[in-house]
Order: structure tokens, then sequence, then C-alpha cells
């Protein structure tokens, strides 16, 4: 019995000893394990028609053959011939020896005819003599009809007309029979008769050698039960059945048209499983059927004198040998297959398709086939796919991490879950393989019967180093890229993955003809991946295998690189190999780009100063982290004597110099990244970059003259919290969309000119200084001013139709400007001695958010406008009600921290209306179905909402970071004492039982307890 969890909300309880923790959910459900497919169906056919198809068949069977026959014409001669045949070939019959023979047939005898998967009908010139035979036969055709039984026919000496219409010496056999027999038995015969004489099957006289008629016989029965065993190749496999609902639809079996389909995604995804579990199907039900494997590897081992036009001919010759079962056949044009094969119903599946050429050759137009054919193609390129004018496709997605887990475990431990004591091991290694089917299954076999020491040594290794087998698989489709294309993914497997697109088109302007037209084909080619994120945001995302594929060729690429002279290679990606070059001042001009990921250095890094003097070429230089709260790895001695000139991005966080060389060119500087950094100032002069983020560089005290920076479309300036003043050239930037201030405690005013046209986004929260709205373009769409003193909405505001979100802080004269109330949508609370929420609140119409921190003296809070569907609350000590209800938004989201006089009956409307919260609580309500201390629980699986608590404790009043959902994170606050994290989650699953474990990065915390509730 299955079952489906939708929409199931779980809550966590975990006590907290860490500053900084990720609460990670999984799931696991038990199946059992079964190996994969490893061989190839090809073309099917048979010489003996048959009267049922294999999906018909029991699985049940007790035997193979059900052998009816009249013993004194053939048992000691053509039945002792085919059964020792039967014998040799491992096909077991049905033997009557010790079954006492009478006119009806008994029980076992019923039961011996429905328990074989085929029934044979040996007629002899005699077999109507028997009326034994006769109600066999009727009991046989039963089957047949009603339970799908496969019926073969054997005439021995005896014509099939005669035995349909009872002439001839059958005939007046049957008539002695039919003598003394009721009218209802005479019916039954006649018509079983009919019947099976209609089925097409073996004639004794057609043979002259009756050796050789059994060895066929025999054949074809052992040909029919291979085919007709339910096949389990597939068995177990994870989301198979997902793939199959969505291909069927596709298939459209029931049509007559021929249609071709798709099956498109990147190497390694499971393409042509897909493709050999359609084709174990449904290839029964087509004339003729072929799976061709890997067509690809067929064209990059054809003889290099072949021409185009030769190339087909090979193809389709192989193609036609195999489908049609003609060996060695002549072709002599590329017509051949139409004229085969136009009238026929086939079903073929060309696997690995990277050319049109081989479609060409193959199956170039539906017209080529017969009624109700279809032509399955696995292919890497979708445009392959368009141009062939194919547009029924099916594109593979990546299992979700849940079903990689489960994958990977199935070839680790022959069970889709870990055994005990090695979760948390499997869990990393499924992360690392990022959810590609191939590396699963390889990875899991590397690492099946290994012990956990040698988990745990293999681990690294993983990180930086490809699996042969896989790196063979996945660099087909590297190799046949141009060198233009080639060049292109390895930038973004070594330094752009992850990254936005239209950043990444800007950083490569200048190396590339056109870098839109080069992501597309490689997106195309299922090489990356462009995720559209928003309408204005589209990221660029390459699987982690693909990345190391990339990383290691590029360590490996002959000529200008060598794999012992690191700072001649083309990026540098590897943290040793960083930490050599830029501490030995060994990097030479062959270097264009750096990413150095610093939490992965052993150690402190100390940068010489002459380090990039050698790289003449680098224009993409990444020192990626550490963040705030993470201690300095990156350090400079001596200084830094330059930077290269033709730098095109910087990213250096916590850069520890007061400013930049005073050589330092920014003639091609496209972004700059320094976050947490020392500067203090920066350069004067030419500014042509786009973006400029340096938040949290507390110590930056002014920003240049920005009146050259016309290109300047992002500034972010988060938590400079020494920056007072702001250049009044920032009223030139006419390409400027966002501006970050949040934080700037110092800030007291904007430019009075900064009316800009572009600018879409301001953000001016935590700015405590700033008194008046800024004046800003009425083109405005998102306006932040929580935490500041501003206390007025401008007249005109009503009519700023571009304006999205507006965030306030409560003042008592907001009640004054009633004309913001409609455009209000988040409003912050932040005072001691309020005691009620004013009722002109509840007037905000669109109020979506409301913070309230700190108000000791509120009590309740009240009904507000319908649209809130969050609150945070936190530190109001005296809060008791909440008469307020959510109106069934789809992210409702209440966070109470520290609030511990919350009445019983506001606890329990956070519990039962949110879908992500947090409150005070000591323990799993006692309702709850099923309870555990620790961080997992076993469940009987239910078509009901689950919900999972965990206590959250924190003794040192640090708050923590808590990710419940991929996309979403819930940010809690310093904690006092235990509290109850709720939040939903989606998911589909099928099993009879559930384990539901949690666990948190670091090893200071732990959990306390945990349950799920049916509901």
């Amino acid at each position: 019995m299955g079952s489906s969890f939708l929409s199931s909300f779980c809550a966590a309880a975990i006590t907290f000893f860490t500053i900084l923790g990720t609460i990670f959910f999984m799931f696991y459900k038990k199946v059992k394990s079964h190996q994969e497919n490893k061989t190839i169906a090809s073309s099917s056919s048979s010489s003996l028609s048959l009267s049922s198809t294999p999906s018909s068949l029991s699985r049940n069977r007790k035997h193979d053959v059900f052998p009816s026959f009249h013993g004194a014409d053939v048992r000691k001669t053509f039945l002792s011939h085919i059964l020792k045949e039967f014998k040799r070939k491992g096909i077991e019959p049905f033997i009557d020896n010790d079954i006492k023979r009478s006119k009806s047939i008994g029980p076992e005898l019923k039961e011996a005819i429905r328990g074989s998967k085929i029934a044979i009908v040996l007629l002899s010139r005699n077999y109507a003599s028997s009326s034994w035979c006769l109600n066999e036969l009727v009991e046989i055709m039963k089957c047949r009809e009603e339970l799908g039984q496969t019926v073969m026919t054997i005439f021995y000496d005896v014509d099939p007309t005669d035995v349909k219409k009872q002439t001839g010496d059958f005939g007046k056999v049957f008539k002695k029979t039919c003598k003394g027999k009721t009218k209802e038995d005479n019916k039954k015969w006649r018509n079983a008769l009919e019947a099976v004489a209609t089925i097409a099957g073996e004639h004794s006289r057609n043979w002259d050698n009756e050796a050789a008629m059994t060895e066929k016989i025999a054949t074809d029965v052992s040909n029919m039960l291979n085919r007709y065993s339910p096949s389990r190749d597939f068995d177990g496999f994870i989301g198979m059945g997902a793939h199959m609902n969505k291909m069927e639809s596709l298939l459209c079996l029931d049509s007559d048209e021929v249609r071709m389909i798709g099956i498109w995604g990147p190497s390694g995804i499971g393409k042509t499983t897909i493709a050999r579990v359609l084709y174990s199907q449904f290839s029964e039900n087509f004339e003729l059927s072929i799976f061709m494997e890997n067509i690809k590897e067929l064209m990059y081992t054809r003889p290099v004198c072949f021409d185009e036009y030769s190339a087909k001919i090979q193809l389709q010759k192989q193609f036609l040998s195999q489908i049609i079962n003609h060996k060695d056949m002549e072709l002599p044009h590329l017509g051949v297959a139409q004229d085969r094969l136009i009238d026929k119903r086939v079903l073929i599946v060309l696997d690995s398709i990277d050319q049109s050429i081989q479609l060409d050759a193959i199956a170039k137009e539906t017209r080529w086939f017969g009624h109700g054919s279809r032509i399955i193609i696995t292919t890497q390129d979708q445009k392959l796919l368009k141009v062939h004018g194919i547009n029924h496709i099916y594109k593979v997605e990546f299992p979700s991490a849940y079903e990689a887990y489960q994958m990977f475990c199935m070839y680790a431990f022959g069970q889709n879950f870990p055994k005990d004591g090695f979760e948390e091991l499997a869990w990393q290694v499924t992360k690392l393989l990022g959810n590609l089917p191939l590396g699963l299954r390889v990875m899991g076999s590397h690492f099946r019967g290994m012990s956990k020491h040698e988990w745990v040594n293999a681990l690294p290794r993983l990180n930086i180093r490809l699996d042969a087998s896989i790196q063979s698989i996945l660099k087909f489709s590297y190799d046949a890229l141009c060198d233009e294309d080639k060049d292109l993914f390895l930038h973004i497997a070594c330094l752009f993955n992850n990254e936005e697109m239209v950043k990444v088109e800007d950083y490569l302007a200048l190396s590339f003809l056109d870098v839109r037209q080069g992501l597309h084909l490689l997106a195309e080619k299922s090489l990356i991946a462009l995720e559209i994120l928003s309408t204005d945001y589209t990221r660029i995302k390459m699987h982690n295998l693909l990345v190391q594929l990339g990383r290691d060729i590029v360590r490996h690429k002959p000529g200008h690189q060598c794999i012992r002279e690191l700072g001649k290679r083309q990026f540098l990606v590897d943290a040793r190999d960083i930490c050599e070059v830029l501490t030995d001042n060994t990097g030479s001009r062959n270097v264009i780009g750096i990413l150095l990921e610093v939490e992965n250095l052993s150690g402190q890094l100390n940068i010489s100063e002459r380090a990039f003097e050698g790289m003449s070429n680098l224009k993409f230089l990444r020192f990626h982290g550490p963040y705030d709260g993470e201690s300095d790895k990156l350090y400079l001695p001596q200084g830094l004597n330059n930077l290269p000139r033709k730098l095109r991005l910087i990213e250096w966080s916590r850069f520890l110099m007061k400013c930049l060389p005073s050589n330092f060119c920014t003639k091609y500087l496209v972004e700059l990244r320094m976050w947490n950094s020392k500067l203090q100032n920066l350069w004067q002069g030419n500014q042509p970059l786009g973006n400029m983020d340096l938040r949290e560089s507390k110590h930056l005290k002014e920003l240049p003259n920005l009146s050259t920076a016309t290109n300047l479309e992002e500034l972010t300036l988060f938590g400079c919290s020494s920056l007072a003043e702001l250049p009044s050239s920032l009223g030139n930037l006419q390409k400027l969309q966002a501006l970050s201030l949040r934080g700037c405690l110092k800030l007291e005013a904007l430019p009075t000119n900064i009316n800009l046209e572009s600018l879409n986004y301001l953000d001016l929260t935590d700015c405590l200084l700033i008194k008046s709205f800024p004046e800003i373009s009425t083109s405005i769409k998102n306006l932040k001013l929580m935490k500041t003193a501003v206390k007025e909405v401008p007249l005109t505001i009503k009519s700023w139709s571009h304006l999205r979100n507006l965030e306030m802080s409560y003042n008592d004269n907001l009640k004054e400007f009633q004309h913001a109330f409609d455009i209000i949508t988040k409003l912050y609370f932040n005072d001691v001695e309020i005691q009620e929420i004013p009722l002109w609140v509840k007037k905000i119409s669109r109020l979506q958010t409301l913070v309230l921190e700190g108000c000791k003296r509120l009590v309740t809070i009240p009904q507000l406008s319908d649209s809130l569907s969050q609150i945070h609350v936190e530190y109001c000590e005296s809060l008791e009600r909440l008469d307020f209800s959510f109106q069934n938004h789809p992210e409702r989201s209440a966070k109470l921290v520290n609030c511990f006089k919350l009445n019983k009956e506001a606890r329990e409307l956070i519990q039962n209306s949110s879908t992500g919260a947090i409150l005070p609580s000591r323990e799993v309500p006692a309702n709850f179905t099923y309870r555990a201390n620790g961080s997992s629980i076993l469940e009987e699986a239910a078509d009901r909402k689950t919900i999972v608590f965990h206590s959250i404790r924190e003794k040192d009043k640090i708050g923590v970071y808590v990710s419940w959902r991929p996309q979403y994170c819930f940010p809690v606050p310093p904690i006092l004492r235990e509290h109850l994290l709720i939040f939903e989650f989606e998911a589909d699953v099928t099993s009879n039982e559930l384990i539901f474990s949690f666990r948190i990065q670091g090893n200071q915390a732990v959990i306390k307890e945990c349950g799920v509730l049916q509901l």
C-alpha cells in the first residue's frame, strides 16, 4: 500500500549551542532493491502467431506449457520428441500421468490449464474422438478469452480446414463423438474447434524433418516465455513512475498517427534508462521494434574516409539489419528504409543522437513508417529535435534531493535508505554528486561495502576528482563543441556557475563574439541550465559533475599548461594550488581567472606583495568569503604592489588594506565586490564599472566623485556605518537601478538631485538619522524606510503607479497621512511604551508584514488588514493574546520570540494557521500521534498532513539561522528559552513507512525532541 504526502506541515524543535546553524529536513522511504538493467532489447518477431499479449499473463502461473493432445496419435512419436526438446530448453510442461481420465475434466485439470502460461493444442486425426480432449479444448479457449492465455496450434497430419469445418477424416471422428451427447455439448465443441483452427500454427505436412520441426516449436515457445516473463529489470528505479506517466501521455499510443518523441536532458540524467523502460513495456505491441544504443559512438567510430552520404548508408544498413533481422543486407540507396517499413507499425528507439545526419539516415520523416508507429529519440541537443520538426519533447529534470538520496542509497546499501551510522555520509556524497543519476549509480557502487572509515577518507577526493567512467560519458558533449564554445564552457565551470546571466555577459563581453548566443547553445546541449527566477533575473547553473569535468580539463589541458606548473594554467580554482601560486609569486600571463573558496583554506594565506605582477592577463579575481562572523584567512603582510590592469571582476571579501594600490587601473572593470573590507576610501578618476558592492565596509568614510561612473547600475553600501555623506555626483548616474544604504548609521540626508528615472529600489532601513522623505523619482518600485526618523509621506505618493512595496516605521504622525494607507506594505513598531496597536493601523489595507520589537507593555495584537500574512514579534514580554487570524495566505509566517506570556489560544492559533512559525514551548504537545526524543521519528505512512516539532533553546542568547526549504530561510533571533519551530514542506512519496530526520550543521547543537501529528 502506498501513500502520498502533499503540503505536509513540519516543525522542528532543536537545542542550539552554536552561532550559525542550518537544519536540513530529510525523510526516507523503505523499498526493495533491484539491479539496473544491463541488456538491450532488439527486433521482435515470431513465426508462430500468438493469441494474447504478454501484459495479460498472470505472474503466478505454475507451468510453462499445457499440452492438449490425443495420446494414441502422438504420445509415443511426436509428443515424446517435443517433450524431450522442451526438457532440453528448460521448459516445464504439465504432465497428466496421474490424472484418471473420464468424459469430463475435473478441477485438477482445469487448474492445470489455468495455471499454465501457454496452451499448445496438438490437433491430430483422432483428436476429436475424445470428449476429454474436446472438453480440454473448450476450457483452453475459455481461458484464452477470459484470462488472455496464449494458445499455440500444431496441426499434426491434419488439415486446418477440416478442423474448422469438421470435414474429412477429422469430421467423421468428431460426428461419431457427438452422437448421444447434448446439443449444448456439441455446440461448445464446434465453437471451440472453429476458433482454434483460426489460430495460425505449425503444419507437420510442411516439414520433411520432424526433428527440425520440434526444434523450431521448442525455440518459439522458449522465446515466447522469455518475452512473457514480467520484466523486473527496472523495479525499484526511483522516480520512474512519474517519468512513465508523462511519457505515456506524449506517446499517445491509442492514436494511429506516426509520432516522433524526443527525450532531452544532460548526460547521465537517465534518458537512456527511461527509453529502455518504455521499450521493455511497449515493444510487444508493435510489429517490429528496435533499440539502437549510443548512436553517437557509432558516428565517432566510423572510418575517417566515410563522407556524409556513406555514413548515412552505413547507419541505415545497420538499422534495417537489426529491425528486420537480416544480416549483411545490401543497401543501394537511402530509400530502402521507407520502402520496407511504410506499411509496418514499428517502435524505434534511437539512443544518444547528437547529429542531424543520424536522424536523416534512420527516421527522416514520419511518412517512412506505418500507421501507429512511434520513434523515440534521446539527445542532449534540444535544437537538433526542433530542426527535425519534433514537437513532442520530454525534458528530463534532475531528481529531487530526496529521490537522489534514495538512488544513491540503492546502489551503496542495496536499499533506499542508509545503514545506521551512515546517514550523514550518504547525504554528503549525494550533495557532492548534485543529483545526477549517473554519478549516483557509479559512486554508490564505488562506496558499496566500504567501512565508515573508508568513506571518510574517500570524500575529499570526490570533491576535486571525477570518476573516470563518469568523465568518459560527460566529455562526449564537450568534445563536440567548437573551440570558442569549449572556452565558454570552461569559464562557466571554473568561475561563473550559479551567476546571473546578464552579469556573465558583461564580464565576458570582450572575450567572446556573442556570449548570449554561446550560453543558449550550451543550454540547448544540456551542458548548462538557464534558470529563469524572475522576469529580470536568469541564473546560469551547471551541474556539479560538469563543473568537475571542466576543471579537470583545465588541470590536464596540454600545450600552454602543465599539470605541475600551476601558474601556467588558464584558471586556478583549487585552494592548495592558489596558495602556492600567490605565496611563491609563480603566476603567469596564462592565468585569466582565479576563484578561491576561502573556507577551503586549511590555514592562513599570506599573499605576496608581488603575487599578481606576472598575471598580466588576469581578468577575474574572486576570493569568495569569508563573511561576517568568520575569521580572516587572507593576509597581505607587505601590502599589495599592484592589481592587473585587465581586471573585469574583483571579488575580495574582508580586504585588509585601507585603499587599493595607487596604480590600480579601472579601465576594464565591470564589477567591484568587496564585502567587510577595511577600505576607507576608493580611487579617484575613471569608474566604468556597472556594479559596486561594498556592504559592511564599516571603515568606509567617503565615496569619490562618481561623475564618470555613468554605467553604474547597482550601488550597495549596506552596513557602511562610517559613511556620513554621499557625493552630489550621485545624481548623474542615469543608469542606477538599485541603491542600498541600509545600516548607514551616520548618514543624515541624501543628495537633493537623485531624482533618477532609472532608480527602482532604494533601501534606507536602519538609517536612523534620515528624517525627510527622500526626493526621488516617481518610478520607484521598492522603497524601504523602516527604522528611520521619517514621519511624513508626501501627498504625491498616491500617483506613484510603479510603487509596489513601501516599508515604514510606526509613529503617531502617520495617522495624518491617510493617503499612504493604501500603499504601506510593511510596518515596524519599536515603542517600549505602546500598550495597544492603534485602530487606524487596521486601515492600512495592503499591509502584509507587521514587525514588533521590544514593545514590552503590549498585551494584545488585534485583527488587522486581511492582507496580513507575516507577523514578526520579538521581546514583547507582556504579550498574551492574538485576536487576529490569517486569511489563507499561501505563506503564513508567525514569529513570536521570547514572548513567554502567550496564552493557550494564541499558541494554538499559531500552530494551526501558520506555514512557518516560532513560539515559546518546552515540549511536543501531548496530543501528537508520534513523539520521540532526539532527531528522528518513524511513522506509518497515511494520506494526511504531518507535523514535526523541535524545541529551540539558546543559553548564551545567540541567534541562529534556520533553512527549512531550498528556496526559503527562517532567521531566528537570540532566544532565551525553549521555543517551538514549525515549518511547512511539500513532497510526493509512496511508502508504507517514513523516517523523518533532522540534522544541524555544526557539532555544538543537539536536537531535543520531535513528533508527528496526523490530522
